[in-house]
């Protein structure tokens, strides 16, 4: 699955809270989320306007081998839901 493009650090926040990601912190532009599904994990995201698609892909693939799924599994659970 392709993925979203123009996608704001805010909106992913948001998506991954579907997934039980929770914001713990933020550092100046910076949001760190965190999970306790499957063994706690941090993922850090930027706030910015419009993710490039190299940061977007690689926050993506870890959140998805941290929940046992594959990077198109997680996708279609959180856009397309």
């Amino acid at each position: 699955m392709r993925l979203p493009r123009g996608l704001s650090g805010d909106a992913l926040a948001e998506a991954l809270r579907r997934v039980g990601y929770s914001t713990t912190r933020q550092t100046g532009s910076h949001l760190r989320l965190t999970t306790s599904v499957s063994g706690e994990h941090h993922v850090t995201v930027p706030r910015h306007g419009q993710l490039k698609l190299g940061t977007l892909s690689g926050i993506l693939a870890d959140v998805a081998d941290h929940l046992g799924m594959t990077r198109s599994q997680l996708v279609e659970r959180l856009f397309d839901g």
